[in-house]
């Protein structure tokens, strides 16, 4: 396999998107009760740095069935770097307190489609 920036360098001359973005996947430790303590600091953190255009989405995701909650989360960030995106999830009120752990990817974009419908009268977005 070539190296990332080779890869995305030949994605790019593909006519790729090839736009780079990090996938942080957040797991819960053994005590439920600091990561529902840590919960509303947590949104906030995610308010915030989607405010300032680093948040791309965010939510949580559910055990392999499909059917239960497991407090997991999955968080895609805009950063400049690695370095960068490990730094906004070390920042992170739930990973700073020791509620989750957390691993970083790096991921690239070459495909896909967004559809945004914004009502201005109705005050109102639609996302699919």
């Amino acid at each position: 396999m070539p190296a990332w920036e080779e890869y995305k360098s030949q994605a790019k001359s593909r006519g790729a998107l090839a736009m780079e973005l990090f996938v942080v996947h957040s797991t819960p430790g053994r005590d439920m009760d600091l990561v529902k303590a840590t919960l509303p600091d947590h949104l906030a953190y995610q308010k915030q740095i989607e405010a300032q255009g680093v948040l791309f989405l965010a939510g949580p995701v559910s055990d392999a069935t499909g059917e239960e909650m497991q407090a997991q989360g999955m968080m895609i960030y805009r950063a400049r770097d690695m370095a960068a995106a490990r730094a906004f999830a070390e920042a992170d009120p739930m990973h700073s307190a020791g509620a989750r752990s957390f691993e970083i990817r790096k991921w690239l974009v070459n495909e896909g489609s967004i559809n945004v419908s914004v009502a201005l009268s109705g005050q109102s977005a639609e996302f699919s």
